[in-house]
């Protein structure tokens, strides 16, 4: 066979894995942890050699054998095969999995939750399958890579990996992965831990979990005691002065964290309590208040809620620290006190509560409240609870028109009330929270004086014009009479003075007049006389009688003593009631 056709042989070794049950049955006689049982077989490809011979190398020495080659294995066994005149063209050695190395992946301190893997290598042929695991732990991966994507703190520990094919197996280093984290779960305890007397020995300890170890800070109310590793404060004879909220500082170069509070209680008797009310501010009608009354004391304090009353005796409203008016009101308003109280003493603290809201519906009134007579004085008064006080206005309404304010006082004073002034008054209450109003109707009377006054002027204007008229009248009708009759026709009809006559029923005018006052009757006209009202009402009766009487004519002899053109007028006025 030519170089050319030694060219296109290859040899293929097979590591028989089917015979791990004969590795496993032959351990005994290997003890060493890093040898193996093996059978490798060593094939060729070449066409032309039916039936080849092989040759073995091992570590580098020549050795002759057949197709399979049974053998014991270490890690640092090497083995290759050629076809038998063919040995410039061997095979790829073969051999068992070199000591792993482990990467991590990311240099100096791992902090808990970071990202951190591990990944194993090792030199074989063929290449070999890798497994981790942890100290004292079963297997975790098989994998040449082991990865933690947030790693926490109980994954701190060390690891190790292997690699193995059919040659052998070989285990790394081991590696330790060790978490560091900022201090948590601080806590403080102290001892003895039941009630603390004045003058007793106490120890404050904080504790915390953390990588690497952490420094400890003591505090009381924010004021710094006490800096060390050891995290014990002492307290060798406690007063009550040292009362009060303890707490520590745990603190490496990863973090920090504070502990819980602790109130270390002498006892003693309350301290004036603290009261306060919640919303601080404006308080509203309607709003939901919590009031808050807290002391120091040892042993605790019982609270009591009163609100003050004068010098009465109160019921108590709450024997819880808050108190709560879920839905205020204005009769809420006032001094509210609080008392916290133990077996050692009692003490108490006051609180006071403006509740603000809008006008309530004003109240109104005149004066005064009856009778208004016209030229009286009135004065109308508007006053509404609200808090802050109300700004008041005065209107007169007038239908549905926009009316200018009259007063914008409480009190609006008509000075000389007039029968204008009747009508419908309202005034309004405003304060920043809201508006109210209210009505009042007012009603003005004419006085006696005024409706005499009256009657009498219209009683002297309807006798002056029925005067006047009368007058006219008479001097007409004189004249016509001069011009149409004589002396023998007016005698002739001076003696027929019969009441049917036309004629003599155009010379006769009967006028009265009559004036009377009643609480409901109107001032009437009539024909005759009348009778003064018997109502007290009736402040005046006027009676004007006008009587015009045009006798026949007379002879010129004839005396009767009497004008025939004289007019008669007759008031009467009857003496006041």
């Amino acid at each position: 066979m030519g170089l050319r056709e030694a060219a296109s042989c290859f040899v293929i070794f097979l590591l028989s894995v089917s015979g791990v049950q004969v590795i496993s049955t032959k351990l005994s006689d290997c003890r060493r942890e890093d040898c193996s049982w093996s059978r490798v077989e060593c094939q060729t490809s070449c066409p032309r050699t039916p039936s080849p011979s092989y040759i073995w190398y091992k570590n580098g020495q020549k050795t002759l054998g057949e197709k399979y080659y049974d053998a014991y294995f270490y890690s640092t066994d090497s083995i290759s095969c050629a076809v038998r005149g063919h040995e410039d063209f061997p095979s790829a050695p073969v051999y068992a999995p070199k000591v792993p190395l482990v990467q991590l992946s990311q240099p100096g301190d791992i902090l808990k939750g970071s990202s951190v893997s591990l990944t194993c290598s090792s030199d074989a042929n063929p290449p070999p399958a890798y497994a981790w695991y942890k100290k004292n732990q079963t297997l975790l991966n098989r994998a040449a890579q082991l990865v933690f994507s947030s790693i926490p703190l109980s994954d701190s520990g060390e690891y190790y990996c292997t690699a193995e094919n059919a040659l052998g197996k070989t285990a790394s280093k081991r590696v330790l992965i060790n978490v560091k984290y900022a201090p948590q779960s601080s806590s403080v305890s102290v001892s003895p831990s039941g009630e603390i007397m004045e003058g007793s020995s106490v120890t404050l300890t904080c504790s915390s979990d953390a990588n690497p170890a952490a420094n400890y800070t003591w505090y009381k109310e924010n004021r710094t005691l006490l800096q060390g590793p050891e995290g014990v404060y002492r307290l060798s004879s406690i007063s009550s002065g040292d009362s009060g909220v303890y707490s520590c500082k745990s603190e490496n170069q990863y973090g920090r964290i504070n502990s819980t509070s602790l109130h270390l209680d002498v006892q003693y008797a309350p301290k004036p309590p603290s009261v306060s009310v919640s919303p601080s501010g404006e308080i509203m009608e309607g709003s939901s208040v919590t009031l808050t009354c807290s002391s120091d004391a040892n042993p605790a304090a019982n609270y009591t809620w009163y609100k003050r009353s004068g010098d009465k005796q109160v019921q108590p409203l709450s024997e819880e620290t808050q108190f709560v008016l879920s839905s205020i009101r204005s009769s809420d308003s006032g001094e509210y006190y609080c008392t916290a109280e133990n077996e050692l003493g009692r003490s108490s603290a006051n609180i006071s509560i403006t509740v603000t809201y809008a006008p309530k519906p004003p109240s109104v009134s005149a004066s005064p409240s009856a009778e208004i007579m016209e030229g009286s004085s009135v004065t109308l008064t508007c006053s509404s609870d609200a808090n802050p006080a109300a700004n008041y206005t005065w209107y007169k309404r007038s239908g549905d028109k926009k009316v200018p304010p009259l007063s914008e006082e409480t009190q609006f004073v008509l000075s000389s009330i007039r029968s204008s002034d009747s009508g419908e008054y309202y005034c309004t209450a405003e304060n920043e929270l809201g508006r109210s109003s209210a009505n009042i109707s007012i009603t003005v009377t004419f006085s006696p004086g005024s409706l005499r006054s009256a009657l009498i002027g219209s009683a002297a204007a309807v006798f002056l014009a029925v005067t006047l008229l009368s007058v006219f009248l008479l001097i007409r009708k004189k004249r016509n009479s001069q011009q149409s009759a004589d002396p023998g026709d007016r005698l002739d009809h001076s003696e027929q003075r019969l009441p049917n006559q036309s004629e003599e029923n155009c010379d006769l005018h009967y006028a009265s007049v009559h004036f009377m006052k009643r609480q409901t009757d109107p001032v009437s006209s009539n024909v005759g006389s009348a009778e003064p009202s018997k109502h007290k009402e009736a402040e005046e009766v006027v009676y004007a009688s006008v009587n015009f009487n045009r006798s026949a004519p007379r002879t010129r002899g004839q005396d009767t003593g009497e004008d025939p053109a004289a007019l008669y007028s007759t008031v009467k006025k009857p003496p006041a009631v």
